[in-house]
Formats: structure tokens, C-alpha cells, sequence
């Protein structure tokens, strides 16, 4: 089931994206994330109005997507960065896709033009998934971020909806 995300949602969000803070390049972050930073994250993207959805499965939470702003300068209100992370165990089963089949169908509805996606490279799996979207390929920085004693290199992906 993808559903809204909620503020009771905030302890496996957490346990997620820590899993991906300790041991991959997938984000930059660097420190744990607490259930109150994540209550703060979805409270804050709450009030944006865009769209922030979760996966869940016999009643636990295995994934979840959202959109934030671009920039916050007015002429890019019709622009938006879109995240997901799954749970480990649920990799590579379908979860992905149906996150970010709801995350787009919402993205229209809220009159949004066009959709970015930042991935750390390499990265296969994410760049498949944003591709099967119609992302596009649009930069590549190199070595613009710095973890685990390594340079990661950067791609953006983009569709206009």
C-alpha cells in the first residue's frame, strides 16, 4: 500500500535512511538522523503542499518518496527534487517503482513542470529507476561530494511533465 506519509512514520523512516547514512554514498549525510529530525522533515515538507508518500507492508513501513523545492526562488516554484529510499530487505522488488508511480501521479496533479533527480554515481539501480520514469541524464559534477575517505561524483536526471 503507498499512502501519505505521517509523523508516526517518522521511527522506520529513520531506521531507513540510517541505514543509508552508515553505509552508503547513496546520501552525504554523515550523522544518524533522529526520530525528531525526521518528525521535523515531514513537517516541513508537509507545509509545501508537495507530495510525501510512504510504502507499507503488513503494517510496517519499507520505503518512501518525496518531492522538495528546487530552489526557493519564485520562478522555480514549478520545479522539484524527488528523493526515495527503500528498506534493504525490499530492494529490487517492485516498491520502488510504485513509489514513484503515486510521487509522479501527485507531481501532476500539483501543476509541476518539472521533476530533478540528484544520484550519486555510480549507482544503477537508482539511475534504472529514474530512467524507467523517462528521466533523463542532464549533468554530471565529478567529485563534488566527499565520504568514506572517497570523491563521489554526481548525475541529474530530469523530466518535464
Amino acid at each position: 500500500m503507498i499512502r501519505q506519509t505521517r509523523l508516526d512514520d517518522a521511527h522506520a523512516i529513520a531506521d531507513i535512511y540510517n541505514h543509508y547514512i552508515k553505509n552508503t554514498r547513496v546520501t552525504f549525510e554523515e550523522t544518524l538522523v533522529t526520530v525528531s529530525d525526521i518528525n521535523a522533515r515531514i513537517l516541513e515538507l508537509e507545509s509545501t503542499g508537495l507530495p510525501r508518500v510512504v510504502a507499507e507492508h503488513n503494517g510496517n513501513v519499507i520505503g518512501y518518496a518525496y518531492a522538495t523545492k528546487w530552489s526557493g526562488r519564485c520562478s522555480y516554484r514549478y520545479s522539484v527534487e524527488i528523493t526515495i529510499y527503500l528498506d534493504k530487505s525490499v530492494s529490487k522488488r517492485g516498491w520502488g517503482t510504485l513509489l514513484y508511480k503515486e510521487l509522479f501521479d501527485e507531481l501532476r496533479s500539483c501543476d509541476i513542470h518539472v521533476v530533478i533527480g540528484g544520484i550519486s554515481l555510480p549507482n544503477e539501480a537508482s539511475v534504472a529507476l529514474h530512467e524507467k520514469f523517462g528521466m533523463e541524464k542532464v549533468a554530471h559534477f565529478k567529485e563534488v561530494g566527499f565520504k568514506f575517505g572517497q570523491w563521489v561524483d554526481v548525475g541529474y536526471w530530469q523530466v518535464m511533465l
